[in-house]
């Protein structure tokens, strides 16, 4: 853990708590270190999603309706 780190209370579901602590022991991390990784893996996956959405903002859209009309004429629905 960095020396930087910020104690932070936080409230777990017990049966999530005992995930953790078994899931700590058994990897032999601390819990901190496993919850730190899962935020950053988060995060990361929220970058990624705002990527792809920002590389297709000039696509155009078309609502749900349009393309429920689009499929029934095409035979698909």
């Amino acid at each position: 853990m960095s020396s930087e780190a910020i104690r932070s209370t936080l409230y777990i579901e017990p049966a999530l708590h005992q995930a953790l602590r078994l899931k700590a022991a058994s990897a032999h991390r601390s819990m901190s270190e496993i919850v730190n990784d899962a935020i950053r893996a988060a995060l990361r996956e929220d970058e990624e999603d705002l990527a792809a959405f920002a590389e297709r903002a000039e696509e155009p859209t078309v609502s749900y309706e349009v393309f429920l009309a689009k499929l029934k004429a095409d035979g698909t629905l």
